[in-house]
């Protein structure tokens, strides 16, 4: 991965210092979207990106430690006891991370499809993991063993936590929220028939509750014991991507696809904030601070935005400025416009455009594949022979990359109209020449 041009922007407030209180932080360096984050008891950040990295930040100086091993999006990484980290995403695979070092500990391939959630067991010695396969896995941390597989969900799982005594919860977009027994892997029941894939849960044994949110919008508490419906905190906005529980279980925060972060006390289910985090895209991945007093949040932005609980909906929103695949199609030429939403989020122009998914494009045609020094290819592109010219780009985006580079590190998608993808070559002849 390349890390030129990295940049770590820091704002801070400072308050109440005799409490040591969150300060509003931005933590930038990532190359892509932020997809999930989390925050260890000793106050270290943890995010994970579309640019295929895990970023390590100690937030007293916003510092970051970079973890590459994903040949895809990171769409999960979590702690792990004290000494360990666990992530994964598009790639399909699970890696556990030695924290100390940043070595690769396990690569873990069990799973057929994205990983979508990761949950750690509360004496860390096991990791459950949701995936698009539609099964539910449980791994040993230390030596990457399948322990159990949950099969019995009909569509992609989206999230997994753990319970109370040997138990483990899932969601899917069946609509369903189900119990499973750790042990030999057996559903327990099923505690919610949504009727809408449900995307998120939050799980507190020992208050007995369960919050989940869902594609519609609806976002409900349960009683784990008997099913009934502790409160409905549903408000028109949908889909529901995001959910953290405070570590002492008295608050919950939930975010949507329309940039909204909505805090509850969990005490009487009360909406206690509920502020336009972001101005532009979704809010993907939320945590909170380990004392409690600070939420951590990613969304479409290359950065994750730290604010105080005490100052909410005050301080800087995300994504202040529209990406760059949102710009009016009217003010670009359309080989560009083809460029910003196919091309931008992954790659860029010029050799100076940070930690990104895939390599500089920069002197593309008559490149070899797979001969940018420093970006690390996958095999399938390190061991062709494709040239990158206007025939070969056609073909990609014709083919889509699944068929024309099997088992590369780009996401399928194709450009259909032949014109599309000639105006695309057009503006990267032309945007990506080397002057001599």
């Amino acid at each position: 991965m390349l890390r030129a041009g990295l940049t770590v922007a820091l704002s801070l407030v400072l308050v109440d210092a005799a409490r040591a209180e969150t300060a509003f932080q931005i933590l930038s360096g990532h190359g892509g979207p932020i997809m999930s984050v989390d925050i260890g008891p000793d106050g270290t950040a943890l995010t994970g990106s579309f640019d295929n990295a895990l970023g390590l930040w100690d937030l007293d100086d916003a510092a970051p430690r970079w973890l590459d091993g994903h040949e895809a999006a990171v769409k999960t990484a979590v702690f792990v006891g004290d000494d360990r980290i666990a992530s994964a995403g598009d790639d399909d695979t699970i890696l556990i991370w030695d924290r100390a070092s940043g070595s690769v500990l396990h690569r873990i391939t069990g799973h057929s499809a994205k990983i979508m959630a990761l949950a750690a067991s509360p004496d860390g010695r096991m990791i459950a993991s949701a995936s698009w396969d539609r099964t539910v896995g449980i791994w040993d941390v230390e030596t990457g063993a399948l322990i159990q597989t949950m099969t019995g969900h009909s569509q992609l799982v989206n999230d997994v936590a753990f319970g109370a005594e040997g138990t483990i919860y899932s969601a899917a977009n069946d609509g369903t929220v189900r119990q499973w027994r750790v042990a030999d892997g057996t559903q327990i029941g099923t505690l919610v028939r949504h009727g809408f894939g449900v995307n998120r849960l939050l799980v507190d044994p020992a208050a007995d509750w369960l919050a989940y949110g869902a594609v519609d919008g609806g976002t409900r508490a349960i009683q784990l014991s008997t099913g009934t419906e502790l409160a409905d905190l549903t408000l028109d906005r949908r889909p529901i991507l995001s959910m953290a529980r405070r570590a002492d279980g008295g608050q919950i925060a939930v975010g949507d696809g329309e940039g909204y972060i909505m805090v509850v006390n969990t005490a009487d289910w009360s909406i206690v904030h509920d502020f336009r985090a972001a101005r532009q895209g979704p809010i993907w991945a939320l945590g909170y601070t380990a004392d409690g007093t600070g939420l951590l949040a990613g969304g479409i932005e290359d950065a994750a935005y730290l604010w105080p609980l005490s100052d909410l909906g005050t301080g800087t929103q995300m994504a202040e400025q529209p990406r760059e695949f949102h710009v009016d199609p009217a003010t670009v030429s359309n080989g560009e416009r083809q460029f910003l939403r196919k091309c931008s989020i992954c790659h860029s122009l010029t050799d100076t455009g940070g930690r990104k998914a895939g390599p500089t494009l920069r002197g593309l045609f008559g490149r070899e594949a797979g001969a940018v020094a420093g970006y690390t290819y996958s095999d399938a592109v390190a061991a062709s022979d494709i040239i990158w010219e206007a025939e070969t780009i056609d073909a990609l985006f014709r083919l889509g990359p699944d068929h024309y580079t099997p088992g590369s590190k780009m996401p399928m998608q194709q450009i259909t109209g032949a014109d599309d993808r000639a105006d695309l070559i057009a503006y990267l002849r032309a945007a990506t020449a080397v002057d001599d």
